[in-house]
């Protein structure tokens, strides 16, 4: 399994961060996991860290639909914005308990890489790293 120099998670709930965090730190899937409670705060993250060649940009980013200030919709309108080499080597799935088949038609419109449902467990982990960054 490849672990990934950094990951970022974006939910609002923090109990939901603080799992899925541990999760990916205990199955060494991520040096650094990154965390940011709304799409603004993730973006903010993005420009802070995937600035030149460095290694704290995130591979992936784990993305709730359902958010304040700014919701996964929202955050990925503003992802596809960003320069093209940024968005290439980033893979965004969308990490949600529920989405509306209006939503999901929006989204699949949108750069992301997939979908899971939550909760996120090993087994989805596992996979997902198997089928982008194998």
């Amino acid at each position: 399994m490849p672990t990934l120099a950094s990951v970022l998670l974006v939910d609002d709930d923090p109990t939901t961060n603080y799992l899925n965090k541990l999760l990916l730190t205990r199955m060494g899937a991520a040096e650094q996991v990154l965390v940011a409670e709304n799409g603004e705060q993730a973006l903010r993250t993005l420009v802070q860290t995937c600035v030149a060649e460095t290694t704290t940009c995130p591979r992936l980013i784990l993305l709730d639909m359902n958010m304040p200030v700014l919701n996964g919709l929202g955050f990925l309108e503003a992802y596809g914005q960003l320069p093209l080499t940024q968005q290439q080597a980033i893979v965004v799935v969308l990490l949600t308990s529920s989405l509306h088949p209006v939503d999901l038609a929006r989204a699949q419109q949108l750069p992301i890489a997939g979908l899971l449902n939550k909760p996120l467990t090993k087994e989805k982990v596992h996979t997902l790293l198997q089928e982008h960054f194998a």
